[in-house]
């Protein structure tokens, strides 16, 4: 059982090479367990790499990535753990949905959520409690559950991939950028679904530039700047400070009420 007074996650000197270039410095940060974690920092700052990394799709080269005390990327005390593959990550309880979204655009809903169900071979062999937990999280899905996921909105879209990734349950969800490019009324439904999910005490690595969710979704956050961590704390620090806001992010929270 994960000790509430540990992280579940936790990244130690992290490094990261994408064939000649060194995009990871020495990354430091703790996800705390059955809360929301902002990873926040301007374009380019390193935070995809990071999610990248987590799920080890880019290896480790230096430092340590742990989850739940156990090594899954580099190596804790050079006589075990190491880097874990990414199928091997996913089956520790870590689901990952990225920018893109990784949905099947000419398979229906139904199809993209089976193929997600590990072990399942008919939507009969998933859960029927959690199929229709998902389905009060994400309403859409329900309604367009025989539709091909490619006719479906970007915000229809966002959250199939996001319920893809909690159609089993998951210790650590990891989630880049989900708001972008959706219109304001869209996010706001999205941050509602987000916020039930925090309500059931699930774990979250967020990744936003969208800086309201930031704000009403985090409990801690940790800014990245040129493949570094510059600052980590109370998210709630950082939304009351407008000062620190634009020294570290190059812009206020305030201009986004």
């Amino acid at each position: 059982m994960t000790n509430a007074l540990l992280p579940l996650l936790r990244l130690q000197g992290v490094h990261t090479h994408i064939g000649a270039y060194h995009i990871l410095h020495g990354v430091d940060f703790d996800v705390p367990p059955g809360q929301v974690t902002m990873l926040l920092g301007r374009n380019g700052a390193g935070k995809t790499t990071t999610l990248r990394t987590i799920m080890g799709l880019w290896p480790t080269a230096r430092g340590t990535v742990t989850f739940d005390g156990q090594a899954i990327g580099g190596d804790s005390d050079g006589k075990s753990g190491g880097q874990r593959s990414t199928p091997e990550i996913a089956r520790l309880g870590i689901a990952y949905v990225p920018e893109n979204m990784g949905i099947f655009g000419d398979l229906t809903v139904r199809e993209n959520v089976l193929l997600a169900a590990r072990g399942a071979r008919s939507v009969d062999d998933i859960d029927t409690n959690r199929l229709e937990w998902l389905f009060g999280l994400f309403p859409a899905l329900k309604k367009f559950w025989l539709f091909p996921a490619g006719k479906l909105s970007g915000g229809q879209k966002q959250m199939l991939a996001i319920a893809r990734a909690m159609i089993e349950p998951r210790r650590l969800l990891l989630i880049d950028e989900p708001s972008k490019g959706l219109a304001p009324a869209i996010v706001g439904n999205l941050i509602e679904a987000l916020r039930e999910l925090k309500r059931m005490q699930t774990t979250v690595l967020l990744v936003e530039q969208n800086f309201n969710m930031a704000r009403a979704l985090g409990d801690t956050v940790a800014v990245m700047d040129d493949g570094r961590v510059v600052h980590r704390g109370a998210m709630a620090e950082l939304a009351h400070d407008e000062s620190m806001q634009q020294r570290l992010l190059g812009l206020s929270l305030g201009a986004h009420q």
